[in-house]
Formats: structure tokens, C-alpha cells, sequence
């Protein structure tokens, strides 16, 4: 059946996105990709790559089929978090179609790529990936022809209102938009688009290109068939979806990310260790854990034979009082981002920020290896 006409292009989406990124809006150059190539659910943990070092997966031709038809990929927004998407779908075999309203984000845009690569190489990268991007600063041209959208906009309710809405005005009515969103819920901004219903959340934990974690989640208009979609979608490029069963603020892991983070800005508040030696309690400790096991299952295996029913009846007790006594600072003041930042500054003294991320992210690599070698983990 042929399709409606596209409502006339809305005016608004670019000029307020450039104001929330400090950027103009304008033209920009393009430069267009070729035929993707897509990869199964099983291929991390099946399908090896015979002449790479780390046995990561290899994209198979008869492996490019998959339920939603993406062939092309939209993604709108390319500060950090879109361009390590972007660097992901690409290594995944997708031609990528990207936007930002600053003129200058194409330009980083391919340089995070670039410097994306040997790593997602290692990983097992489609050939010839980094030629299937395309970069506009026009959202309309940008979303053309897309199958699917993941959408990296500023963290604010009105932006993406009015963002949403005008990306649903530039796609077909049958590609699903999946928000990046890092804490705000799906209901509170997709009430302005034409199909609500194709609005999801399909959040990422930094960096999207190394690190498996989606949430995903409904909003109150979203269809449960579109949640469902996008969860069988991410685990099909190789992505480690979880569902939420209902929206929350902050979702999942960065609601955790900040319990962790008011508790250790209160021991850092009260001198009771560095910023260093707090995060080395982290790197070294619980972090190693949490790194194979969530905390349930870490907590089960730290019962012993009696499972997590001894370990919480044995140690309750102790940690109820642990919790009445943590901090319940409710506001990050000026003086803590102080003691935050000359705590970290003493390190970066010693170790090069740079050099520290692109360490952090080969370990991560080598961590994922491992694990999807080992068939006893539960997940």
C-alpha cells in the first residue's frame, strides 16, 4: 500500500537542538555507504573467527535477515554516547545515517570511529564498515530511508518532545525510535509524536560499542509487541537487552551507578579514604564481581551451601545497620565537586585520561571474550 505524504517538515527540531548543543544549524557533506551485513543472536558465542586473536564473532552473508528489516540505521544526536553507537552499528554491518545539528560533529563523529576500530576489529568488525556512514546536519535528509532510530538527544523533556515529534515526521510509520534516554522515562515525551506507539526506551551503559547492557521499556503509549521487537533486535546485533517491567527514573543501572555514587562522595565527604583508595575499593573489590555476577547471585554464592536465604539472614542484621548509617546527602554540593575533582586530578597527574579510556575498554573486551567462553556463567 502506498504511504501518506509526509507532513510539511517542521521547523523547529534542528534550531532547538542546535541551541541545546551550543551549535547552528546548516548543510553538511554525505557520504554514502554500501549494503550492510547482519549478524545472529547466538554468533558471540557460536560463530568464531578462525584468524582472530580473541575469537570474536565474524558476519556471515546468510546471517543478514532479521525480523525488523534493518538495513539502515538513523542516529540522532552524536555526542559521546551516538558516536560510540554509531561506531557500533557500523562494526555490526549497518549502514549508519547520522545527525547533529553542529557542523563540527561529523568531523569527530569519523575521528571516534577511526580511533573506535582496531578494538571493534578485534571483535570481530564487518568489513569495510566505516564507509557505510553518512553524516547530515538536516534531520529530514539524515532519516531518510531509515529502518530504525536510536536517539542520543540532550537531557531534557521539552528538547525531546519537540524531537521526537519531528523525528516521527521524517520516518516511515513503521521504524521503531529507541531512546538513549538516561533517566528520563519514555511516557514523559512521546506523547507529541504521530505514533507514540513506536516510541521505546533502548538505553545503553558507556560505551555502547564495547559494553553489551540495553534497557529497554514502554512508555504508557508504547505497543508491548514494539518492546518486544526492540529486545529481540539488540540481542540479535549482540546486545544484552534487559526489560524492564515498568519505567523508573533513572531506569535500572544508573539508579545503582548513583546509590554507589551518593555513598562514596559521603566517605569521601567524611575523609574517611581518597578518591584513589575509593576507587580502588571499587576496581578491586565488588566491581571484579560484579564484572561476571549481578549482586543476587553474588550474594547467593556468598552463602555458601545455604544460598542467598543464609547469606541475607546471616549478614541482615549487620546491614540494616550499614544502611541507617549511610550517607543521605539529596544534593551534590559545589565543595564536593571540588574534593571529586582534586581527587581525580592527582591521578591524571600520573596516567593520561586518554590512554586510561582506551585501557579500560581493551580490558572490557577481554572480559567479554572470556565470559562467552565459559558456558557455566548463567548469563
Amino acid at each position: 500500500m502506498k504511504q501518506p505524504p509526509r507532513p510539511p517538515r517542521p521547523q523547529s527540531a534542528t534550531r532547538a537542538f542546535a541551541r541545546a548543543s551550543g551549535a547552528p544549524a546548516g548543510d553538511a557533506t554525505a557520504r554514502r555507504g554500501q549494503a550492510p551485513r547482519f549478524e545472529r543472536p547466538d554468533a558471540f558465542a557460536a560463530a568464531r573467527r578462525e584468524d582472530s586473536p580473541g575469537g570474536e564473532p565474524i558476519i556471515r552473508e546468510d546471517e543478514m535477515d532479521n525480523e525488523l528489516g534493518v538495513k539502515k540505521i538513523g542516529v540522532v544526536g552524536c555526542g559521546v554516547i551516538g558516536m560510540s553507537w554509531t561506531a557500533y552499528f557500523l562494526a555490526k554491518g549497518f549502514s549508519v545515517r547520522a545527525t547533529d545539528p553542529n557542523p563540527a560533529a561529523e568531523a569527530r563523529t569519523r575521528e571516534y570511529v577511526d580511533n573506535a576500530w582496531p578494538l571493534l576489529e578485534r571483535m570481530g568488525a564487518a568489513p569495510g564498515g566505516k564507509d557505510r556512514l553518512f553524516f547530515s546536519t538536516d534531520l529530514i535528509e539524515a532519516m531518510d530511508g531509515v529502518d530504525f532510530v536510536q536517539e542520543n538527544g540532550p537531557e531534557r523533556i521539552d528538547l525531546k518532545r519537540t524531537l521526537f515529534r519531528d523525528i516521527a515526521n521524517a520516518i516511515e510509520p513503521r521504524v521503531i525510535v529507541a531512546s538513549s534516554s538516561s533517566g528520563i522515562p519514555v511516557s514523559d515525551f512521546q506523547g507529541a509524536s504521530v505514533h507514540p506507539e513506536r516510541i521505546v526506551l533502548g538505553h545503553p551503559f558507556n560505551p555502547p560499542h564495547v559494553l553489551p547492557l540495553v534497557e529497554v521499556a514502554g512508555g504508557k503509549l508504547t505497543s508491548p509487541d514494539v518492546v518486544d521487537a526492540t529486545v529481540r533486535f539488540y540481542a540479535r546485533i549482540g546486545k544484552k537487552p534487559v526489560r524492564m517491567n515498568r519505567e523508573m527514573k533513572g531506569h535500572i543501572a544508573n539508579r545503582i551507578q548513583a546509590a554507589v555514587m551518593r555513598e562514596v562522595l559521603y566517605l569521601l565527604a567524611q575523609d574517611v579514604a581518597s578518591v584513589e583508595d575509593l576507587d580502588i575499593a571499587i576496581a578491586h573489590g565488588p566491581g571484579m564481581r560484579w564484572a561476571i555476577l549481578g549482586q543476587f547471585l553474588n550474594a547467593d554464592q556468598g552463602g555458601g551451601e545455604g544460598g542467598i536465604r543464609h547469606m541475607m539472614e546471616h549478614l541482615g542484621p549487620a546491614m540494616e545497620g550499614w544502611w541507617a548509617d549511610l550517607g543521605r546527602n539529596e544534593h551534590i554540593a559545589a565543595e564536593d565537586i571540588g574534593l571529586m575533582e582534586r581527587g581525580v586530578a592527582k591521578i591524571l597527574e600520573r596516567h593520561d585520561r586518554a590512554a586510561i579510556a582506551s585501557a579500560r575498554d581493551s580490558v572490557l573486551a577481554q572480559i567479554l571474550q572470556a565470559k562467552a567462553a565459559e558456558d557455566r556463567l548463567p548469563y
